[in-house]
């Protein structure tokens, strides 16, 4: 975990320097500025121009903001709760011998949560203190157990565990004392152990489960947050450039698939730099806080969910990008992002099913394989460990291969719409040039 989190640090650093380095050079003067270089090719330019236009603006820092709340939230939480668990409260009517009080001691640690005995001076004195819940139970006379209320058979809080597993072990003990067995009889019954349990087939470790299964399901509402936020911005930033007629200077310097690759990449650096920076610190926080959020195999989930992120945005932002050059409206973009965003919602709702359901589904493990839903399928799969890393591996191809068929076809779209005014352009007419 160490070398995970110096790593992502040293991502969000590099961002970082490199924003800042880039705002420095463009502050100098135009003709070093144009000076003929890698670094400052037309696509360069355009991703910087975007990387410092996004990172000034107000909804980066806000969006930021409230992502980390809501991870330190996620983490900090649970373990405040677990620290402040209050002991149970158990009265005492009578005496109550110190191998039964051991009894009742190792029983509330099998409930995970821990007892203070309490002395009683009468039954109804025991009573009054279950009304008024100042006792959780009572034990009379090491022969009968007091309870508040009934215990439903669907409640699995951990007083009503204690409170069986008391009844449980007392019962046991008691029998112990009716069959007059003698004490190193009684202790040899006490130490016994269960029958180990052998399988016939081999099967997969489970370590961490429950944790890797919540991390997924915080992983993947980021996931959705996350692409509607750059893929609006995308959608917005290419139907303004038309509307505004600032795209025909642009295109006046630069090809439309230079422009667009830059503004694509430029939002995608800066959704990178954001979701390292929200992994970082969750990694972090959750190891200062001695959370159990990310333990097991819950950091391969997160990592995963970083990778995911950044297949994910790749795929969508061209899909994005295009559809923003077909229109030049702000109720004609209404209109598509519904449709654009139906793949997206559709993953995004079988995923959180699928991980809270507690074992992966068929239709989880097919979705994990097609690039617009694999996103929110795949980590899922990796929380529950039910996908091997060739597995993970290729369904990562798949996307990337799908990507760039994508990009090819957004690429078209773009550059024969994004001209083209007075009415909002239909994806057969660019496709057809025949029907233009």
């Amino acid at each position: 975990m160490k070398f995970i989190v110096i790593a992502l640090v040293v991502v969000v650093v590099g961002a970082v320097r490199f924003g800042l380095h880039r705002r420095h050079q463009s502050n100098a003067p135009r003709e070093v500025r144009t000076v003929p270089s890698r670094l400052n090719s037309d696509v360069g330019l355009i991703v910087t121009r975007e990387v410092r236009e996004r990172f000034r603006g107000r909804l980066i820092k806000i969006t930021t903001l409230f992502i980390l709340l809501v991870v330190a939230a996620a983490i900090v939480i649970p373990t405040l709760h677990n620290g402040k668990a209050k002991p149970q409260e158990v009265g005492i009517v009578g005496t109550l011998s110190s191998s039964l009080r051991a009894t009742v001691t190792s029983s509330a640690k099998s409930a995970d949560v821990t007892v203070r005995f309490v002395p009683e001076s009468s039954v109804q004195n025991a009573k009054s203190g279950l009304h008024s819940g100042r006792i959780n139970a009572a034990i009379v006379n090491s022969r009968e157990l007091l309870v508040k209320s009934p215990l439903a058979s669907t409640d699995n809080s951990s007083g009503t565990q204690l409170v069986r597993s008391i009844a449980e072990n007392l019962g046991i003990a008691e029998a112990f004392q009716a069959a007059q067995l003698s004490p190193a009889q009684t202790e040899t019954l006490k130490t016994a152990r269960a029958l180990p349990i052998e399988s016939v087939e081999q099967g997969k470790k489970s370590t961490g489960k429950d944790t890797s299964e919540t991390t997924s399901l915080i992983g993947i509402i980021l996931i959705f947050v996350m692409l509607n936020q750059y893929n609006t911005w995308i959608l917005f930033g290419v139907m303004e450039e038309k509307s505004s007629r600032v795209i025909e200077v642009l295109l006046s310097a630069v090809r439309p698939i230079q422009l667009l690759t830059g503004k694509v990449v430029g939002i995608g650096l800066v959704a990178l730099a954001q979701a390292s920076l929200v992994v970082a610190f969750a990694l972090v926080l959750s190891k200062s806080v001695g959370s159990s959020l990310l333990h097991g195999s819950a950091p391969l989930v997160v990592v995963s969910t970083l990778v995911w992120l950044v297949l994910a945005y790749a795929f969508y932002s061209w899909v994005y990008a295009a559809a923003g050059s077909m229109v030049e409206r702000q109720d004609q973009v209404q209109s598509l992002i519904l449709p654009l965003s139906l793949p997206m919602i559709f993953g995004y709702i079988m995923a959180l099913t699928g991980a809270s359901s507690g074992s992966p589904s068929a239709l989880l493990k097919v979705l994990a394989y097609l690039p617009p839903t694999a996103p929110f399928a795949m980590p899922v799969l990796v929380g529950f460990r039910a996908v091997t890393w060739w597995e993970f591996l290729g369904s990562a191809i798949i996307s990337v291969i799908c990507t760039i068929g994508i990009a090819r076809v957004a690429a078209t779209v773009y550059r024969r719409s994004i001209l083209r005014t007075g009415s909002r352009v239909r994806l057969r007419e660019v496709l057809n040039p025949a029907r233009r």
